[in-house]
């Protein structure tokens, strides 16, 4: 995944389970021993595992990847528990953060008696603006807090100075999961906005309007967000660096939307008046059309709504089951709801994940585990160096660009060097809501105290708990929280053929995204520079559309596929990840031998079938279907066999023959890195 405070992250959505014992290899039982992994390597390398363990009812996918990711849940979960149970640690100590921020949380029968009272106040000043001045103070209340309405500010690196931080406006306030959603016919969507004008209105109706007005309202939400919508890019141009990179004066923003205060919004957000990124100048037009021609009335419904929708699973029971009947049966296929203590741990994590990650590396990830990593992602980074000097279709002056940066690439492993304070943050155990209101005001100032500032290369975008990995083009780092650099992805006591195959596949997948179809357009100090000679960058285009064509032609169901350009990135990771830990785990062998064949299987076979029982998900369709329309990561299965079916290693590890389904024929093979 690429990450960047722009939407140019790619995330790998990852997960880690528990193994003990002796050095081992792949997990031999997951294997359907009647599949051939010549014909489809999915199927064989982790089917009898998914037929054996079915999606549980509050999933959505399902593998030992994310069934890890569960466990480790527990292992937050028991952190938590320990800090809650204590009332007696030091105030504003990550002990009484955290855990009182859980035990807050956890006290279901206070929240319940509550309903909807946490938030009545921010509804009864919305309820009594006046006029559009009103309107902007409500605007700046709520991004204070996180709810970016209709827009939103982060603080980024500047796109052409990565090296200082400045502000970026980019557009929110949809509902649904993307523009899409509001516009496309087919029936899908049809059905997703009928259902989105039900849901809007039940939320109203908890809030206590009769039903006949909470139906106009959602109404008015939706026709506002509709419009929203028409002005906002779609998921491929969200891909594309150039689109948002629209670096404005401070002064100019006026010319975007004259009708908004910007110098009082942004010296009430402490922001300094510097130059500011508008990742979307065409949204922010519609914006001021908004404020100029809409009714006070009707940014007060949209506002009530987008606070609403925000809140509601930090409400009652009814406002949380109705929030998950929309985002969670209908969007994603899960039929019951995670459980109460798995929601407060996310929860924690992602608003206080630095005081609670404290305990979890002390706890689960060891020196010795940070050292092999190291030694991994040095040895892959080396294969990279080499594969960039084999290039036959990249002329000399492009591949010393391509070194250059690749020798700037910054690792990050297990947890920051220097954690957050949170200092400044008001936790108790009185208020689920209002914890949650401090924490996200502290970090959304957080947040903001980087602006104008020199960019602070220490800080971290994800928590250390957190079972994921990214890069960053800006600072082209990468990055891997301690979350994720456990079994199955990562295990000190795994050969080096089954680690490389699994998270050695997924630190390649991290490193080639600096040189995917975004990254390629950041140079060796991260800035959005062209470094391609006319000539390679027409070959590395070609062999992108090569992934492209092949990706188009994957489908989850009859007419539905996937978007080979919103999958590009993603998929030129996963390519170029699997191709560059290959040479990576050979690298790490160099000087010691081969590693022995375990369970018949040779260490090149354990090196795949890592891989594969890895991202081995199964996934509900619904979901499937939310990520063909969203995600620029394609679906678990054709992650394994696509870029599988490209790579000679995999072919000779399995002695497929050449008309084999997972042999692609010379002619159609892709490589890009």
């Amino acid at each position: 995944m690429i990450r960047s405070s722009l939407p140019l992250v790619v995330l790998l959505a990852a997960s880690t389970t528990a193994s003990a014992g002796a050095v081992h290899g792949i997990q031999p039982a997951d294997i359907n021993r009647a599949g051939d992994p010549c014909t489809d390597f999915f199927d064989y390398a982790n089917g009898a595992w998914r037929k054996q363990n079915p999606i549980p009812a509050y999933m959505d996918r399902w593998s030992r990847r994310w069934q890890s990711g569960e466990v480790n849940k527990e292992h937050v979960r028991d952190i938590l528990t320990e800090l809650s149970a204590r009332t007696d640690w030091p105030k504003g100590s990550a002990g009484q953060l955290a855990g009182d921020f859980y035990a807050a949380c956890m006290d279901e029968s206070r929240i319940d008696a509550l309903g909807s009272q946490p938030i009545q106040p921010w509804m009864d000043e919305i309820s009594s603006l006046s006029g559009k001045d009103g309107v902007q103070r409500m605007i700046g209340k709520l991004h204070d807090v996180g709810v970016p309405v209709p827009f939103g500010v982060f603080a980024g690196e500047d796109l052409h100075q990565p090296s200082r931080t400045i502000a970026h406006l980019y557009a929110g306030g949809l509902g649904m999961p993307d523009r899409d959603y509001y516009l496309k016919p087919e029936p899908r969507f049809v059905e997703a906005r009928a259902k989105y004008l039900v849901h809007v209105a039940k939320l109203f109706e908890l809030a206590g309007l009769p039903v006949e007005q909470a139906k106009q309202n959602a109404q008015v939400v939706f026709d506002f967000e509709k419009r929203l919508a028409e002005a906002s890019l779609d998921n491929v141009q969200l891909r594309d660096p150039k689109l948002q990179d629209n670096t404005t004066a401070f002064a100019d923003l006026a010319k975007l939307a004259p009708s908004f205060d910007w110098g009082r919004y942004f010296d009430a957000a402490g922001i300094p008046r510097n130059a500011v990124n508008v990742t979307q100048p065409k949204f922010l037009r519609q914006f001021e059309k908004e404020l100029a021609t809409t009714s006070v009335a009707q940014w007060q419904t949209y506002l009530e709504w987008q606070l609403l929708n925000y809140a509601a699973d930090s409400l009652s029971t009814p406002f949380v089951e109705e929030n998950f009947a929309f985002n969670g049966k209908f969007l994603t296929g899960a039929t019951e709801i995670k459980p109460r203590w798995k929601r407060c741990a996310e929860l924690t994590d992602n608003q206080l994940g630095e005081a609670l990650g404290q305990k979890y590396v002390e706890k689960y990830f060891p020196p010795e585990a940070k050292a092999r990593m190291q030694e991994m992602v040095k040895n892959i980074l080396l294969a990279m160096d080499d594969t960039i000097r084999e290039l036959d279709w990249m002329d000399d002056a492009t591949k010393q660009k391509a070194l250059e940066k690749r020798a700037t690439f910054f690792p990050k492993l297990g947890y920051p060097d220097k954690f957050k304070d949170y200092k400044g943050v008001v936790v108790s155990r009185a208020s689920a809501w209002d914890n949650l209101v401090a924490a996200q005001r502290w970090n959304v100032t957080d947040g903001r105290s980087q602006i104008g500032k020199p960019t602070d290369r220490t800080r971290w975008g994800m928590t250390p708990p957190t079972s994921n990995a990214y890069y960053n083009p800006l600072q082209n780092e990468i990055v891997f929280p301690a979350g994720i650099l456990q079994p199955p992805a990562f295990d000190v006591t795994a050969t080096d053929a089954v680690n490389y195959g699994a998270i050695g596949v997924v630190i390649g997948h991290e490193i080639s995204h600096g040189f995917d179809d975004q990254g390629a357009q950041f140079d060796a100090q991260g800035r959005l520079a062209n470094w391609w000679t006319p000539a390679d960058g027409k070959q590395f285009a070609a062999k992108g559309q090569c992934v492209v064509d092949q990706f188009e032609g994957y489908f989850i169901e009859p007419g539905v596929h996937h978007n080979g350009k919103l999958v590009l990135g993603e998929s030129i990771g996963d390519l170029a990840g699997a191709k560059l830990a290959y040479r990576g785990y050979l690298k790490s062998r160099e000087g010691k031998g081969p590693e022995p064949t375990l369970d018949g299987f040779t260490p090149e076979q354990q090196f795949f079938i890592a891989w594969g029982q890895w991202r081995g998900d199964e996934t509900r369709l619904e979901t499937q279907r939310s990520m063909i329309q969203g995600d620029p990561h394609p679906i678990a299965k054709y992650r394994v066999n696509g870029p599988l079916s490209n790579l000679p290693a995999f072919q000779q590890a399995f002695q497929c023959k050449a008309d084999a389904p997972m042999v692609r024929p010379a002619k159609d093979r892709c490589e890009v890195w």
